[in-house]
């Protein structure tokens, strides 16, 4: 049933939120979003968290607002209560937010963007799209870059946020029905588990240098500088609360682990060491590259692989048939089901040794497409090992 919209319930005080919070984990289930802002920071601002029950409690949606309430204890409790389902739209962002000001990850949830693509909607329906396909509803877009922030909000930006919510459970309820259908449910709960595991999940801050373009070209010693600039650039964007890049670009930390300058002239001539950030952090980085190049060889990382050889590609093309066939016989998205990144995983294992699936493709994927690819992959082998006569 298509729900009728009202004035949405604007909450700002303890009081208000801890009454809001009792009535809600009350019911079931519940739909939420966030209005966050990141413009320029590390971590993301919340602004806004929407929340809403539909009938079981009569109808009221709430805006909460994360600024001015004092106590947010209830809203976490609320969110990790085990007897409340939380339901949301492409959340992998929320969860972010609510792990950053909470302290918490919402669970368990599920994510009707996840669940469309599930059913053959596409990889990444947007929530608009989505509601106008099985509710026949048209959202307003207008205010998707408003500022958050800003106090108090306009009417607009209420009903705009109001929205987010009003129309999940509905949405909700129709996938669900479909997924069951289709037999299609437990992928649905396997991939929303997922979602809950890695926002538990802190990334670690000497995970990233693999990450740098063009990494894979430097040696294992120029990997290891890398490795604790990296290292550093991390734990300042996350202490001063900046973008990555703000704190310095990539492409001085590549260049600062090839060239390895020793001293504040010779840092100046790598791209993008401006004065500001050499004034900043000429000196620190500097240690920091004494330090590295006082690490012993066996302290190295790995060497990187390097793109994927040109003989490599008979067995993309083939691995990307398979998909694609797959694919097409179940009404998915091809990159639903396999993503570059595991087909990079699988061609690689076997130049390493046995062909292998990611650990994406070892769940509900594994029976649906990833145990094909390994068949694909040793047919194909197998195939070039008669034609070399071994």
């Amino acid at each position: 049933m298509t729900p009728t919209p009202t004035d949405p319930i604007w909450i700002d005080t303890d009081d208000a939120l801890r009454q809001c919070c009792e009535r809600l984990s009350r019911a079931t289930r519940i739909a939420v979003d966030t209005e966050f802002m990141r413009s320029s920071t590390f971590y993301p601002k919340a602004a806004l968290v929407q929340l809403y029950a539909g009938e079981v409690d009569e109808g009221r949606c709430y805006l909460v607002d994360p600024v001015a309430i004092g106590n947010l204890h209830p809203l976490r409790d609320l969110l990790t209560n085990h007897q409340v389902l939380k339901i949301f739209h492409a959340c992998s962002e929320d969860l972010e937010v609510f792990s950053t000001f909470l302290g918490c990850v919402p669970e368990p949830l599920a994510d009707t963007q996840i669940a469309a693509a599930l059913l053959g909607y596409g990889s990444a329906l947007s929530y608009a799209a989505l509601v106008e396909r099985l509710l026949g509803v048209s959202l307003e877009k207008g205010e998707t870059r408003s500022d958050w922030l800003q106090r108090p909000l306009q009417p607009r930006q209420l009903h705009y946020a109001m929205q987010d919510v009003l129309y999940l459970l509905p949405v909700y309820d129709a996938m669900l029905a479909e997924l069951e259908k289709n037999l299609r449910l437990p992928w649905w709960e396997e991939e929303c588990g997922n979602l809950i595991d890695a926002a538990k999940t802190p990334a670690d801050p000497d995970d990233y240098y693999p990450r740098i373009k063009q990494a894979w070209k430097l040696n294992r010693q120029q990997l290891a500088v890398l490795r604790k600039l990296s290292h550093w650039r991390e734990l300042r964007a996350r202490e001063e609360d900046r973008p990555r890049n703000h704190v310095l670009p990539e492409m001085s930390l590549w260049a600062l682990a090839r060239y390895q300058p020793s001293d504040l002239d010779s840092m100046r001539r790598i791209e993008g060491m401006e004065a500001r950030k050499l004034k900043r952090y000429g000196a620190e980085l500097l240690r920091l590259l004494e330090e590295a190049r006082e690490l012993p060889p066996e302290d190295y990382p790995p060497a990187l692989p390097p793109p994927l050889p040109l003989e490599q590609r008979d067995l993309m093309k083939s691995l990307k048939q398979a998909v694609n066939e797959r694919a097409e016989a179940l009404g998915l998205a091809p990159e639903v089901l396999v993503r570059k990144a595991d087909y990079e995983y699988i061609v690689r294992s076997g130049m390493d040794g046995d062909y292998a699936l990611p650990a994406r493709l070892l769940g509900w994927r594994s029976k649906i497409i990833g145990e094909s690819l390994l068949q694909v992959a040793a047919d194909l082998a197998a195939g070039q090992n008669r034609e070399n006569g071994a």
